[in-house]
C-alpha cells in the first residue's frame, strides 16, 4: 500500500472540526445520516486533488463557495484549515488561513519523510497555490532520483472521486464523445464508450471481466458494440446488443440503474486502477442483486494493492462488508465524528442480526439523531 493513504488528519474543514491521525485501511465504507459529514469528507479529497494541481483558488470560487464556506463554522470560529495525508513513510501537510477577500492562502506547506529519522521539507509560506507540484521532479536526498514530493504528488494526482449520479437522457455518458478521450475513465464516466473501446483493444481480459459482470446484473445484456461512428470516425457512442438479437441499441435505451452499474463495473475492473478510489453513493438506482454484485466487486478490488473509500446510505450494501470496513459518521456538538466498527464489540448482536438490521435499529449509530451515542452490546 505504498501509494495508498495510511493516516489522515483534517482540522477545521467544513463540518470536520478535528480528525487527527485517523487510520484508513484498504476498504473504508462511510455510513451516516444526511448532514452527518460524509459528503464533506469526500469533498476534502476533491479539494486536495485540485489544490495540488494549483487550482485551489479556482475550486474555492467555483465549487466550494469561497474560503468562508470551507472553514468549520466560518472564519470567526475557525482561523485555519490544516491537514496531513500520510502514504507509508511519505506525508504531505498544509495549513490554510483566510484572507479578507474570501480566499485561502498557505501559512505552511510541508513534505515529510517518516523513517528511521524524520525529515521535514518546508515548501513555503504566504503563497496562494500549492508548491508541491513545483517540487515533484526535484532529486531526493542521498542520490535518490526523486524526493518525497514526487511520490506524494503522484499518489494524490492519481486518485479519483467517482460520481455516476447523472444518467439523464442529456447526460454526457449517453451522448457521442471524442474517441481519443480514453486515457482514464472520467469521474462522471462521460467518456465511458471511448474508454471501453480502448480497453477492448488493449486489455481484452479486463474488458471481458466488465462484460461478464454486466451480464450477471442485466441478464438481457449480451455485449457492447464499440466502434468509431461511420460518418464521423473521431467520435464514438455507447452501443450494445441484447441476447439472441443482432439489433444495435444505444445508451439512451439503457435504464439508469443498468448504466450506473456499467460505470461502476468499468471503474472497478479497469486496468491500472488508481491506488485510491472514492465512490459517492454508488448504490443509487441499483437492484438488490446488483448491490450484492457491487459489494463483491468492492471486496475483490482491494485484494491487491488498491484502496477504496465509499460513502453510502444503503443498508443492503452494508451487509456485503465486515464491521471493520465500516466507518460511522455522526454529528456531535455541531461537528462530524468518525468511528470505525469493531467485530468484537458487535459479536453478540451479529449472532442474531445483520449489519443492515443493526444500523436500522440504531445499534451502530449513524442514524438521524443529533449528538447520538451508539448503543453498546
Amino acid at each position: 500500500m505504498a501509494d495508498t493513504i495510511r493516516k489522515l488528519t483534517i482540522v477545521g474543514f467544513k463540518s470536520i472540526r478535528e480528525l487527527v491521525d485517523f487510520p484508513l485501511s484498504k476498504l473504508n465504507v462511510l455510513i451516516g445520516a444526511n448532514g452527518a459529514g460524509k459528503s464533506n469528507f469526500v469533498s476534502f479529497f476533491k479539494l486536495l486533488r485540485e489544490m495540488i494541481e494549483q487550482r485551489l483558488q479556482l475550486a474555492l470560487a467555483t465549487s466550494e463557495g469561497g474560503a468562508d464556506a470551507c472553514l468549520h463554522l466560518g472564519p470567526k470560529i475557525t482561523g485555519e484549515f490544516r491537514a496531513e495525508v500520510r502514504f507509508g513513510p511519505n506525508a504531505y501537510a498544509f495549513t490554510l488561513v483566510p484572507t479578507p477577500d474570501n480566499r485561502l492562502v498557505f501559512s505552511d506547506e510541508t513534505s515529510t519523510f517518516y523513517g528511521h529519522f524524520t525529515f521535514r521539507n518546508p515548501l513555503g509560506s504566504g503563497h496562494v497555490e500549492a508548491k508541491l507540484k513545483d517540487w515533484k521532479d526535484e532529486p531526493g536526498t542521498r542520490g535518490a532520483q526523486y524526493g518525497v514530493e514526487h511520490y506524494v504528488f503522484e499518489a494524490i494526482s492519481n486518485w479519483v472521486v467517482y460520481h455516476f449520479h447523472d444518467t439523464s437522457l442529456l447526460a454526457s455518458v449517453r451522448r457521442t464523445q471524442p474517441i481519443n478521450d480514453n486515457t482514464v475513465l472520467r469521474q462522471n464516466a462521460e467518456n465511458l464508450a471511448a474508454f471501453l473501446y480502448r480497453i477492448q483493444q488493449t486489455h481484452p481480459r479486463h474488458y471481458s471481466q466488465v462484460r461478464d459482470v454486466v451480464r450477471l446484473a442485466a441478464p438481457f445484456f449480451d455485449d457492447f458494440h464499440l466502434r468509431p461512428l461511420p460518418a464521423t470516425p473521431d467520435l464514438i457512442q455507447l452501443e450494445w446488443r441484447q441476447r439472441d438479437s443482432d439489433y444495435l441499441f444505444r445508451a439512451h435505451q439503457l435504464s439508469d440503474g443498468t448504466l450506473r452499474f456499467i460505470c461502476m463495473a468499468t471503474a472497478l475492473l479497469q486496468p491500472n486502477r488508481p491506488a485510491t478510489v472514492l465512490f459517492d453513493e454508488p448504490e443509487l438506482g441499483l437492484h438488490p442483486y446488483a448491490l450484492t454484485l457491487l459489494g463483491n466487486l468492492f471486496k475483490q478490488a482491494v485484494k491487491g494493492a488498491g484502496q477504496l473509500i465509499i460513502s453510502t446510505q444503503s443498508a443492503p450494501l452494508l451487509n456485503e462488508f465486515a464491521p471493520e470496513d465500516i466507518i460511522v459518521v455522526e454529528r456531535s456538538n455541531g461537528s462530524s465524528t468518525f468511528r470505525r466498527l469493531e467485530s468484537a464489540l458487535l459479536s453478540e448482536w451479529l449472532e442474531d442480526y445483520t449489519l443492515a438490521e443493526l444500523w436500522q435499529k440504531n445499534v451502530l449509530g449513524g442514524r438521524p439523531h443529533e449528538d447520538h451515542l451508539a448503543k453498546q452490546p
